[in-house]
């Protein structure tokens, strides 16, 4: 089993090229070679680091450790000292500066790691959940002290000057969402936390819920305060039995010690909170679907505009903000928009929370900065690839992410970089394969689940995933035609368009990204009548005549 405890990015931009970066690299690999941890230390280029004072720059994980200038005749140096010995080799380190471009939610000083980035995680796992002391032993309900006593202008301003987006999937600037429900004029208004968690392979939310229920009060108590409501509701996935236990039992320890109910903190504040558990349905993970599943309705997603920001909950205004959004508010209300910006990338700040789940060593929560890359995530929190496959593709974000082939894991994990390479960041479930996985049947797998999570409401959806799933099924078996790939291409095209909500809109994404990155190996099972993985049963030839 291939292990890789440490990672080691030199950088490869064009003036690094000028200045030997692909000489310091070739002299890395023949240097981990000759002292027999090749296997150990996994070696990999990257470009637009974000400096250019330190050039050709080496940055040594899980420590963050950055060297340079680096010259051919370091290598031996920091290879001896840093990854044999364990020491760093302080007379190369470079110059301390903030680093941006690739890899920009680094900070190029001594013994930074990214272990060290938590702010939605920070308590889970070192209080008692249950005790709402251990909570506030831990900075818990100073930031709602603090909210308190601020305008509400001044906390919007705040939010919005973090660059905080939401966690959901969708990342839609939540200081901009805040303010459309505290500008409109209603005498009741609703803030929602939507922690129907139903995207296959997601459970991030779950562990906040679990580990660290009051974190969500504070922040939905804040919310509520910033935007004029004073009635809440907690849409739990209905699966999740400890979490609403522990989400009832800290509603009622804060209405105990007056943090939540009338008057909180002896101000005229006053805001309350229902556990409302879900109704089974993936679809209720649908802002609006969810609505209608706690008005005591078909859980059916509702026609746009008008939106829930102006009509929501019984038609009034609500905002609806997914777990781990509402887990950044009290941190960034308590240390600032500075503080909040000092991780991640400029233009996606903070950190997120993945699932790791696959072909990997490791298996798990983990939160990191926004920006880091697919392939730092492998190779330092997963482990590595078992047994030293290859990596061939990954799926992000559930079922409605995007399928991320490996010409593309160096692209920085932010909603801008995603966006730009044509793929989504998701929820953030990271589903690692090797090799040894066939993409036409991780299609299947995911069409299937939509085909059968569709509510039926609308035809492109309903139709369209009956369709596309049978088409697919048809190509793994040997039964399809050349044709049918650009039947399907029309298909997604025309769910992502005409779809009534996000079910059915991003229910074409594992075709639309199969085709994309792997249209040899779907046309390999209609040309050849084979399965380059051997994982689909393909009908012989004979049979089929």
């Amino acid at each position: 089993m291939k292990f890789s405890r440490s990672m080691v990015l030199v950088s490869n931009d064009p003036d690094s090229v000028r200045l030997g970066a692909q000489e310091v690299y070739r002299r890395f690999g023949e240097k981990l070679l000759e002292l027999g941890l090749s296997e150990e230390v996994t070696l990999a280029q990257i470009t637009d680091i974000g400096r250019h004072d330190a050039l050709p720059l080496v940055i040594v994980y899980p420590e963050a450790t950055a060297y340079g200038p680096v010259t051919v005749k370091d290598v031996d140096r920091i290879v001896e000292e840093h990854l044999y010995k364990g020491r760093i080799a302080e007379e190369l380190l470079a110059p301390v500066k903030e680093l941006s471009g690739r890899i920009g939610w680094l900070k190029a000083r001594k013994g930074a790691s990214p272990m060290e980035k938590k702010i939605v995680t920070r308590r889970v796992g070192r209080i008692d959940p249950e005790n709402i002391e251990d909570y506030i032993a831990e900075d818990g309900y100073q930031a709602l002290a603090k909210a308190l006593h601020m305008e509400r202008a001044e906390i919007h301003a705040l939010l919005e000057k973090s660059g905080l987006q939401g966690r959901g999937g969708a990342g839609f600037p939540t200081g901009m969402k805040w303010r459309f429900v505290a500008s409109t004029k209603s005498p009741k208004k609703y803030v929602v936390c939507n922690a129907d968690e139903s995207e296959p392979g997601t459970f991030k939310d779950r562990i906040i819920l679990e580990g660290d229920p009051h974190s969500i009060l504070e922040a939905m108590a804040i919310a509520a305060y910033c935007v004029g409501a004073d009635e809440g509701y907690i849409y739990v996935r209905g699966e999740y039995q400890l979490a609403q236990r522990r989400l009832e039992r800290a509603i009622v320890q804060a209405r105990e010690w007056g943090l939540l109910g009338k008057n909180i903190l002896d101000t005229n504040f006053c805001f309350d909170v229902h556990v409302h558990s879900g109704a089974g349905a993936y679809v209720c993970g649908e802002e609006t679907a969810l609505l209608e599943s706690i008005e005591g309705k078909r859980g059916e997603p509702r026609a746009r505009p008008p939106y829930p920001t102006t009509h929501g909950l019984w038609g009034k205004p609500t905002l609806i903000n997914n777990v781990e959004t509402l887990a950044n508010v009290p941190p960034i209300v308590l240390n600032g928009a500075e503080w909040y910006r000092s991780f991640g990338t400029p233009s996606s700040p903070g950190t997120k929370c993945y699932t790791i789940l696959g072909n990997v060593n490791f298996r798990g929560l983990i939160e990191v900065p926004m920006g880091i890359t697919l392939r730092e995530i492998i190779n330092i929190y997963g482990q590595g690839m078992k047994n030293g496959a290859p990596f061939k593709m990954a799926q992000t974000g559930g079922s409605s992410g995007s399928i991320i082939p490996a010409s593309l894991q160096d692209t920085p994990m932010d909603f801008e970089s995603f966006r730009r390479a044509g793929v989504s960041l998701g929820s953030g479930a990271l589903l690692i394969c090797d090799e040894s996985n066939c993409v036409l049947d991780l299609a299947i797998t995911l069409m299937k689940f939509f085909q059968f999570e569709s509510c039926g409401k609308c035809t492109p959806c309903r139709v369209g995933t009956e369709r596309a799933l049978r088409m697919l099924t048809a190509i793994s078996r040997g039964e399809g035609k050349l044709e049918d790939l650009d039947t399907l291409a029309a298909i997604a095209q025309e769910m992502e368009y005409a779809s009534n909500c996000g079910l059915g809109q991003t229910a074409g994404v594992p075709i639309r990204d199969t085709l994309k990155y792997f249209r040899a190996e779907i046309e390999a099972h209609i040309r050849l009548g084979v399965c380059p993985a051997g994982v689909c049963e393909m009908t012989p030839a004979v049979e089929r005549v």
